[in-house]
């Protein structure tokens, strides 16, 4: 039953995600191309730089819990059920989004949401073994 509605909903929600990236939350594109790649540094200065924590936990907890969804994607693609397979692809695909948002000046190219969202995924992925686990008989199709 899970997997039905999660295979339904994962397409819809995919397309409303990449929306928010480039145009959601009244984005405007940037002047210059901006690239941040110094791990955790970018994430530290906009906590140092946000007078609202309010700000701070939906960016940086947005930035893992969206992404959770994608752990599960092995229910649609059984390749994708394992760790390693599944990490590769979507920083893989992470990677070119984040790209793209550079190249389009509708974003910043990050390496703090690609560990963030990877993180995000990482914890899908957990959740999605302990459904399968735990609660087999709602997770069969």
């Amino acid at each position: 039953m899970l997997k039905k509605f999660y295979k339904i909903i994962i397409l819809p929600f995919t397309v409303f995600l990449l929306y928010l990236m480039f145009f959601g939350m009244g984005r405007m594109q940037f002047e210059d191309h901006i690239v941040r790649i110094k791990p955790i540094i970018s994430t530290v200065w906009f906590i140092q730089d946000t007078i609202s924590w309010f700000d701070i936990v939906k960016i940086v907890l947005g930035n893992v819990v969206m992404f959770i969804p994608f752990g599960f994607l092995g229910w649609v693609f059984p390749k994708l059920n394992n760790l390693k397979s599944l990490i590769i692809t979507f920083v893989s695909t992470i990677v070119i989004i984040e790209a793209l948002q550079y190249f389009s000046r509708l974003g910043v190219f990050d390496v703090d949401d690609v560990i963030l969202n990877t993180f995000g995924v990482f914890l899908g992925w957990q959740m999605k073994r302990m459904l399968e686990t735990k609660f087999r008989k709602f997770v069969v199709e």
